[in-house]
């Protein structure tokens, strides 16, 4: 064989695939795996620092000046982990939540915060006008004021649920309190009459149809018009004279708005040229209310700003990691391909004595899995071989023998009659042809065994009369038995229907028949019986003969076997009989089986196949 295709040759090669493809697996899983924790650690830290920056967004929306953030920048850091330090646009210290140990600030800032200039990277959500929501400056509300308007958005609440609607109150940045309604729900009203649906078409339109008014919705009555409160309107009237100032210095007319009317500075309705100035009023308005802009540094307490080149990091690891794990899989591969190999040479040295002639040859592996099977398996079979061997050279003999007993009577008579020493009279004549027949038997017997050892034993199935068939083997032997003095007789229970070779059938029971007679003492009795058991036809033959000893059962269907210990035909039969009944059983698709007692009886039974019943 060549070594290409040995076993340990392709293990080894299938070994060297296997690492290679599990290294390069491992190698793109860990790039995946890397690029998905820089990516999430990314994503975390943006979310970090855009928490951070709205904090202090929302601080400086809210405060005039920046005194006092120290204690906040101190909660966001322990939050997040980060290092937060706020400065001046001169880089003058606001408030840091790091140490002296903490490593210079970079040079550029991570953000600015600025509630008059939102950053929208950070801040995705914030206005078009780029002003923090949060900064109400003047338009802040008074306690009375508030409490006021808190009382009328509860009772327009309450409108709205009488009216099968529901919603929430929710208070603006300046403290105002307004009505949300709640989409997708509808509380069922129980204080309402419902509203009646027609059930049918009218019997005949009205002359003049009139249209009736559309009533209005629960929203439009509960809500009415929002008046702005004093604070309000004064935050306006200021707006607009610096909105309108702006726009006298550009050579634009005033904006035609009624500050009696605005809640807040967003319902300002301005083109495009007059946008700019109504931004810059607004910043202009709040700019004493709010914070001034502030640079926000969010770094690592102790961070090296350093950069580092990921690009040919642990590459000299990675080959020698790679190699190492190839190596290591080859290796371990070749000692696995090892003790694989032993067992397999073993079984094919053991193949090749069985193949010279040594039926005994045998491995002895203690191999186990799918080699273990193997050489059990081989075992099982060498020993089969040699069962078989033994049993032709057995039947051999047994052939020899049986052929041989009336050969040599046969030759003795002829030859004492030839030499005039026996007369060749009738009943030497009818001696000969008797031994001439019991060739003739064993001859038709051993030809029935070689048509079922060829698998060609055909039987030709036809309906049969099972009680006939009984009926007419008991009238074959029925003289047998009188002479013996054995009591034969017949039992059929109804009438079973059976398709069988009534030929073979009766060549079969006739085998049970004799052997039944043959071991039956005078005064004794053999019972031909039939009965169908469900689907199947029940036919026996029973004795009260001598039996059969349990050790024995096993080989009552063997070739040549008898129960004599000796090879006395005294009592006749070639000892083929049951092994050809058993095969005749087997070609109509039924079994046999035996039930026997020394000294009380044999019971041979054959289950065949019953043809249904019709009616």
């Amino acid at each position: 064989m060549a070594r290409r295709h040995s076993l340990l040759t392709r293990l080894l090669a299938m070994s060297a695939l296997v690492a290679g493809c599990s290294i390069g697996a491992t190698a793109w899983l860990a790039a995946q795996s890397t690029s998905g924790a820089i990516n999430r650690e990314l994503g975390e830290s943006l979310a970090a620092d855009a928490k951070i920056y709205d904090s202090l967004l929302g601080y400086a929306a809210t405060h005039a000046r920046w005194a006092g953030v120290q204690r906040l920048v101190d909660d966001l850091a322990a939050q997040t982990g980060r290092r937060v330090t706020l400065t001046t646009t001169s880089r003058a210290p606001i408030a840091d939540s790091g140490g002296p140990q903490d490593p210079p600030l970079p040079r550029t800032p991570s953000a600015v915060v600025d509630p008059l200039a939102v950053d929208v990277v950070l801040k995705p959500e914030a206005a078009v006008s780029g002003i923090d929501p949060r900064a109400v400056g003047p338009y802040r509300l008074t306690g009375a004021e508030r409490a006021d308007l808190r009382r009328a958005a509860q009772r327009r609440l309450e409108c709205l649920r009488a009216y099968g609607e529901d919603g929430e109150i929710v208070e603006r940045p300046n403290g105002r309190s307004v009505v949300e309604p709640i989409t997708g729900s509808s509380a069922p009203d129980t204080t309402a009459a419902p509203r009646e649906e027609p059930t049918q078409a009218p019997a005949a339109p009205a002359a003049s149809p009139v249209a009736e008014p559309v009533a209005p919705s629960p929203r439009t009555v509960c809500s009415g018009p929002e008046q702005p409160t004093d604070t309000e309107r004064a935050a306006t009237a200021e707006l607009l004279g610096l909105i309108n100032a702006c726009l006298e210095r550009q050579g634009l007319g005033p904006l035609n708005t009624d500050a009696t009317e605005i809640i807040s500075p967003d319902e300002l309705r301005a083109g495009s040229e007059a946008k700019r100035c109504v931004d810059s009023g607004r910043r202009e308005q709040l700019a004493s209310f709010v914070s001034g802009p502030a640079q926000l540094f969010i770094t690592k307490p102790g961070e090296n700003l350093a950069t580092v080149d990921l690009s040919t990091v642990g590459v000299s690891r990675i080959v020698w990691t790679a190699a190492a794990v190839l190596v290591l899989t080859v290796g371990v591969t070749a000692l696995a391909a090892g003790r694989l190999v032993r067992p397999i040479d073993a079984i094919t040295a053991a193949a090749r004595k069985v193949g010279d002639g040594d039926r005994s040859a045998r491995v002895e592996t203690a191999a186990r899995g799918e080699i273990g099977e193997l050489a059990a398996a081989f075992n099982t079979m060498s020993a089969q071989i040699e069962r078989t061997e033994r049993q032709r050279k057995t039947l051999v003999s047994d052939v020899a023998h049986e052929l041989r007993t009336p050969l040599v009577n046969v030759r003795g008579w002829l030859e004492a009659a030839q030499d005039g020493v026996a007369t060749l009279d009738q009943p030497l004549v009818a001696s000969l042809l008797e031994e001439t027949l019991l060739l003739q038997h064993l001859i038709d017997d051993l030809q029935d065994l070689a048509l079922a050892d060829a698998g060609k034993l055909r039987v030709h199935r036809e309906p049969v009369d099972i009680g006939a068939i009984l009926e007419q083997v008991a009238a074959a032997h029925r003289g047998r038995a009188e002479a013996d003095g054995v009591d034969l007789t017949v039992l059929v229970d109804g009438e079973p229907d059976l398709c069988a070779d009534p030929t073979r059938l009766r060549q079969a029971l006739g085998n049970l028949v004799s052997n039944a007679l043959r071991h039956t003492p005078s005064g004794g009795r053999v019972t031909l019986w039939a009965r169908r058991v469900a689907d199947e036809v029940l036919v026996g033959v029973a004795d009260t003969g001598s039996g059969i000893d349990e050790a024995s059962l096993p080989h009552v269907f063997d070739r040549f076997w008898r129960a004599e210990k000796s090879r006395s035909r005294g009592g006749g039969g070639s000892g083929l009989g049951l092994a050809i009944t058993h095969h005749l059983v087997d070609a109509h698709g039924g079994r046999i089986e035996v039930r026997s007692t020394v000294g009380v009886g044999t019971t041979f039974t054959l289950h065949l196949p019953g043809s249904r019943q019709t009616r």
